[in-house]
């Protein structure tokens, strides 16, 4: 008789749990949100037009010796006579509308993140001083906020560039005065409850200095909410800034914006020219829902309560 020989087992190969990143997790949660997915893709390409529009435009539209008057109000789709195709047509000074807008794209974004990130960065500080140093100073500093608050912002604007005047510095100011008082609120609402934490009275047991025990112990916990109202104020300063252009006291005609090429066509409407004014319209219209839903997916991501 042979002997039976015992089967060999099969080695068990164990895989090591997978560990999810708390980033991985937040992207994965915003990616639930199609309108987000597709907001996040709808600004990232108006950031790359507005990037690499010297390289793309078929015109630059602000350089005079590339300008012919005769072309001047053209329709879209026609051909003009420097022998492209004007494929949004021209304005009162033949200028290419398309390349108009991808110019003025780069201003629009300029300003409206340059005055987000200076004023969150103001308004953040003072918020943070005002939530850990408490009595006097948070009393000084939120009385500043209210009375801030108290005025509309686009009129507060206004007054602001009417004694400073027009220019892309200038505009960029008075976005920041109109709104560091947004992020100072936000984030010492927040700080005030962080700051009863645990490891706030272990970093001030420690002695720690007070700037650190502030920017490195209580802001990032504080971020959250901030990036959310970061967002929201972006699309909220891009229109203002529209606005102001708009008005006559935003940027200077050298330096164009999507609010300035609106005002330019204004008063051709009546007249059938309604495209001078109307594409413009559209790219800060898109620009800032694009914003706004990255935003308020955002929202929901940093702050699961807010999610049905």
């Amino acid at each position: 008789m042979s002997a039976t020989t015992a089967p060999v087992p099969t080695p068990v190969v164990v895989q090591p749990p997978k560990v999810e990143t708390p980033f991985r997790r937040m992207a994965s949660e915003f990616c639930e949100s199609k309108t987000a997915v597709v907001g996040l893709v709808i600004f990232a390409i108006i950031v790359l037009i507005a990037v690499f529009a010297p390289l793309i435009t078929p015109q630059n539209p602000y350089d005079l010796a590339q300008l012919d008057i005769m072309d001047g109000r053209m329709e879209p789709g026609t051909v003009g006579g420097a022998g492209f195709t004007y494929w949004l047509g021209t304005d009162d000074q033949g200028r290419d509308m398309l390349s108009g807008i991808m110019y003025g794209l780069r201003i629009s974004l300029l300003v409206g993140a340059g005055s987000a990130i200076i004023a969150c960065a103001f308004g953040a500080s003072l918020g943070l001083l005002a939530a850990y140093a408490g009595k006097r100073t948070d009393t000084v500093i939120m009385r500043l906020v209210d009375l801030q608050l108290s005025f509309p912002s686009i009129l507060a604007a206004l007054m602001i560039l009417a004694f400073l005047g027009k220019g892309v510095f200038n505009v960029v100011l008075a976005l920041v005065i109109v709104e560091w008082a947004y992020y100072a609120r936000t984030v010492r609402g927040t700080a005030l409850v962080e700051r009863r934490r645990e490891y706030i009275e272990a970093a001030q047991c420690l002695a720690l200095p007070t700037h650190r025990v502030i920017f490195r112990h209580l802001l990032p916990n504080c971020l959250p909410p901030l990036i959310v109202v970061g967002t929201m104020q972006i699309a909220r300063a891009i229109a203002l800034e529209a606005t102001l252009s708009f008005l006559g006291l935003g940027v200077p005609i050298t330096e164009p914006s999507l609010g300035l090429l609106i005002s330019n066509g204004y008063e051709y409407m009546l007249s059938g020219k309604y495209w001078i004014s109307f594409y413009p319209g559209i790219a800060l219209l898109v620009t800032i829902v694009s914003i706004n839903l990255v935003g308020d997916q955002l929202r929901d991501v940093l702050n699961p309560r807010l999610k049905k």
